[in-house]
This record gives structure tokens, sequence and C-alpha cells, in this order.
């Protein structure tokens, strides 16, 4: 990657950057590159993907809590604030046509 291509990539995102910029972005671009080149060059034949890589140190992927319901319906309390509803629902403008 170059100089030219950041430039490329910035006017076809729309993006206005300066000389600085661009040259600052190709910086922390080519970081990015190498970091993924050293990733690369790691044998990794024989290892198995990890779904969750937490679950080398604790015993299970993600702790997760008891699905119970911690708080009372306050739908009626919420409603008040509706500028419009209809059966409990919210009713809004219709954007898309």
């Amino acid at each position: 990657m170059n100089l030219e291509d950041v430039k490329r990539i910035a006017h076809l995102s729309r993006l206005a950057i300066s000389e600085d910029e661009a040259q600052s972005t190709l910086e922390q671009l080519q970081k990015v590159f190498n970091l993924v080149e050293q990733m690369q060059a790691v044998n990794t034949d024989g290892v198995k993907p990890l779904a969750h890589p937490i679950e080398q140190i604790m015993s299970i992927a993600q702790p997760l809590r008891e699905d119970v319901v911690t708080e009372v319906d306050q739908r009626e309390a919420n409603m008040q604030n509706a500028p419009a509803q209809h059966e409990g629902l919210f009713l809004v403008p219709k954007v898309i046509e």
C-alpha cells in the first residue's frame, strides 16, 4: 500500500484528508499489515480453532447469569409519555414509503 492508495480510498469514502493525515494513515495501516503478516507467519498446524479463547483460562466460555425476570411490568407508566399509542404500542410516523 502506498500514499496514492490511501488518497484513493479516502476519495472513494468521501473523506477529505490532508497530506499529513494521509501520511499518518498510511503509517498506521502499514503497522496493521505488518502485524497481520507476523500473525500469518505463525505455524498453526494441528491447532484446533477455538470458539471461545477464554475457555483456556476459565472452565466455561462465558459466565452467564440465571435467566429470570428481575423487573416488574411498567408498560402503563412508560406509555404515559407516548404522543400516540395503540393497544399498548408506540405509534410513530411512517418514514419509508
